[in-house]
């Protein structure tokens, strides 16, 4: 009994302990096997499972397996037994496989319920296997088997080395064939004199594409030639097995993680030809709304391809919102929790960008300009050149570039020059200060007739005067008079203040502002003779 150790002792009490308690055990309601969620583990000898074991809380599977397969090595490396002394032995609840007085392992009902077959006959066939692995083993370790394994991997090796040197050769004899006949013909592609993509990058793609493939067949290769050469020999079996398993089993995986989401693939195939043609029809609505061809009351051509694009992007977040649970991996862990963190990312750094977005549909629909139209946005003065989701172009004044955020735009003040200048008509106004003793009805005549000479200004609605202060050196009058081009408003302020200088010396009258102090014995005015004083030229053709 010394031989058994105390470890296995308890090993077999427990597992006779399982036996005895085993027929107790219900059925699961499902109809499935009380023990199919049993961990096992395979007994391993040169690289070949035999067999497999299960194992308890105090002696798992995997040391149990590992203690069977050291004493399978050490009977087969004694060649004083021979194999088929390996048989089973009847016991007391449990069945012991003897190689004479040399016990190797004990079959337990609980390890036949795992089979679902009868003891006896688990025990029977374990035996068997143990017979084979050990003859195998002696086998495989004999002179002959080994110098014929060597020659076979020396041809190997050769074979390797032959379809190497060849895969290149022909590589290179298809890279000078494709250069040859069609190096030529590879034109760079582009879209009229925009070039998207030159020749060069074509052929280089098409030798990366060779070069890639010649990669691939020589790993192919090499990895079958490991295979051979490895499997041959029984030390470094297992590890060819685990080279196998680790190319081939993440193939495998993924081959039936795609053949089990099949069905769900096919509904996200449909699906996605359902959205692109409800996204198709939807543009050509919109698009047909904004030339005029579908007429929607109380909806602005303006507003159609703004709301196309909220419309597309609520149409694509609802197909996402079915689609997700059918996407594979969705109910993973790791998938819950890219999109978690990408969901973070998102709203922690596009606060500002989602903001600027809304703000610009929003001033899409409020119609507070239009692009052509001239606006003050703050202190920016400038033409409306281009209305994007985020920010808005301006052309100055001084034809400067201007960007400025749509956010900005919807919280501050927007002036719009050009709304109303086509059809009412946009009030230029400007201010003098004349002094007291000028009669205020020959001042606002004076403005009345330089804003008649401003060329540009609208006689209808006529000009108007406004005495704005009476302040305490002058009075302040400001003329008034519409335009209906809002772009040449500077054009014109600076006709209008032209013309009221020329005005008011033809009538001797003198502007007082910026600053009065006194008045001087000689009024500050331009004689009529020193209009034109070297360099200036007379507009109307006199030097």
């Amino acid at each position: 009994m010394s031989r058994y150790g105390i470890g296995n002792l308890v090993l077999i009490a427990i597992l006779a302990a399982v036996a005895v308690a085993a027929p107790a055990a219900q059925e699961p309601e499902d109809g499935g096997h009380p023990d199919a969620d049993i961990r096992t583990a395979p007994v391993t000898l040169d690289g070949r499972d035999l067999f497999r074991v299960r194992g308890v809380t105090s002696f798992p599977a995997e040391e149990r397996a590992g203690a069977i397969a050291v004493r399978i090595e050490a009977l087969a490396a004694d060649t004083k037994v021979a194999p088929d002394s390996v048989q089973a032995v009847e016991d007391d609840g449990f069945t012991r496989i003897m190689s004479g007085e040399r016990r190797i392992m004990a079959v337990f009902d609980a390890d036949a319920k795992v089979e679902q077959v009868s003891r006896q006959t688990l025990a029977r066939v374990a035996a068997e296997r143990i017979a084979r692995a050990v003859a195998d083993y002696r086998r495989e370790r004999s002179t002959e088997y080994l110098v014929e394994r060597g020659l076979r991997s020396a041809v190997a090796t050769l074979v390797l080395g032959a379809a190497v040197a060849l895969t290149i050769w022909l590589s290179r004899w298809l890279s000078r064939l494709l250069e040859r006949r069609y190096r030529d013909r590879v034109r760079s592609l582009g879209i009229q004199s925009f070039e998207i993509l030159r020749a060069e990058r074509i052929w280089a793609g098409l030798r990366a594409a060779i070069v890639t493939l010649r990669v691939l067949v020589i790993a192919g290769a090499a990895f079958l030639f490991l295979d051979v050469v490895l499997s041959g020999f029984p030390w470094t079996r297992g590890f060819a097995h685990g080279l196998v398993d680790l190319v081939v089993g993440p193939l495998k995986t993924m081959g039936r993680a795609l053949v089990a989401d099949i069905p769900d693939l096919m509904f996200l195939v449909v699906l996605a030809f359902v959205l692109r043609f409800l996204l198709r029809l939807m543009r050509l609505f919109f698009e047909s709304v904004a030339r005029g061809s579908v007429n929607l009351a109380g909806f602005e051509k303006d507003w159609a391809m703004p709301t196309y694009k909220i419309a597309r992007f609520a149409l694509v977040a609802f197909a996402l919102v079915i689609a997700y649970p059918y996407i594979p991996g969705s109910g993973s862990d790791a998938f819950k929790g890219v999109s978690l963190f990408l969901g973070v990312v998102l709203s922690l750094g596009s606060s500002s960008a989602i903001s600027n977005v809304i703000a610009g549909y929003m001033l899409t629909y409020r119609r507070a300009f239009r692009v052509g139209d001239r606006v003050q946005i703050g202190e920016v003065t400038g033409d409306v050149t281009e209305m994007r989701l985020q920010v808005t172009h301006l052309r100055t004044l001084k034809n400067e570039e201007a960007t400025i955020p749509n956010s900005a735009i919807l919280n501050g003040q927007v002036v719009n020059f050009s709304a109303l200048a086509a059809s009412q008509g946009l009030i230029l106004h400007t201010t003098v200060g004349i002094g007291y003793e000028t009669p205020w009805r020959q001042v606002e005549a004076m403005l009345l007739m330089a804003a008649g000479r401003t060329t540009g200004l609208l006689t209808e609605p006529a000009p108007f005067v406004l005495q704005k202060a009476l302040g305490d050196f002058c009075v302040t009058y400001e003329i008034n008079a519409r335009c209906n081009d809002a772009r040449a408003m500077n054009d014109l302020y600076s006709d209008l203040h032209r013309n009221i200088l020329d005005v008011f010396n033809e009538y001797g009258v003198q502007i007082m502002t910026p600053a009065y102090e006194g008045d001087p014995e000689q009024p500050k005015l331009v004689p009529r003779e020193q209009w034109y004083l070297a360099p200036a030229r007379n507009r109307e053709g006199g030097a």
